[in-house]
């Protein structure tokens, strides 16, 4: 049984679910989210200090820092107090570097429970659904869909968001040339992450991402115990 205090942590390749399984957990479950993706736009769009440092890594074409990464997170956690509704992690850790900073802080931080999902999905399926990916403009929203024609995500109106009636747009690193160097940084890390919450004792446990939504979903609940 989940308890108050669990963080979540979803690993698994770009585009394979990792955010949609998430709004589900929020939806259904109560749950928080926390997506580095959105924290670094929102860091952005309020020129903190550490949005401005992320903002300049962007646009000079260089991947941002872990330190910033991990005084993003720090700071979430600081300001999140232990005991409210279990969070998931999405897309935190991606290196080695940030599982070792988070192990590290949560054992100093003391009454949090990490628990592992791994989402796995073959090279070729996640091109497919990325290529096909859109997203709602809307900060606050970010709802992600599928272009694709039998999708289970695929939007009513293909123009804009089925939530909150925002634009939608495809992320420019959708592109095929991009995605295939995006699964190759993944893949380079994910290994070696998995071996090193495994041997710190942690359970990893595994969903096969290439199945219906709701299915992956009941697969998770099962899993988890919720």
């Amino acid at each position: 049984m989940s308890k108050h205090n669990d963080i979540y942590i979803f690993l698994g390749p770009p585009g394979s679910g990792k955010g949609s399984l998430s709004q589900l957990c929020i939806k259904r479950l109560g749950w928080q989210q926390l997506s580095t993706g959105n924290l670094c736009r929102e860091h952005i769009a309020q020129q903190t200090a550490i949005g401005k440092q992320i903002d300049f890594a962007i646009k000079s074409g260089k991947l941002i820092a872990d330190s910033l990464i991990v005084d993003m997170v720090h700071d979430w956690l600081n300001k999140r107090q232990t005991g409210e509704i279990p969070v998931i992690f999405d897309g935190f850790p991606r290196t080695l570097t940030q599982a070792t900073v988070l192990h590290d802080f949560v054992e100093q931080l003391g009454g949090l429970h990490m628990k592992f999902v791994q989402l796995v999905l073959p090279d070729e399926e996640v091109v497919y659904r990325l290529l096909a990916r859109s997203i709602c403009t809307n900060k606050e929203c970010q709802r992600v869909y599928s272009l694709h024609k039998h999708s289970p995500l695929q939007p009513t109106n293909p123009m804009a968001c089925d939530e909150c009636e925002n634009p939608l747009m495809r992320r420019s690193d959708d592109e095929e040339t991009a995605i295939y160097e995006r699964l190759r940084v993944y893949h380079e890390h994910e290994q070696n992450m998995l071996d090193f919450f495994k041997d710190k004792g942690y359970d990893v446990h595994t969903l096969g991402a290439d199945a219906h939504l709701e299915d992956v979903y009941a697969q998770f609940v099962d899993i988890v115990g919720v």
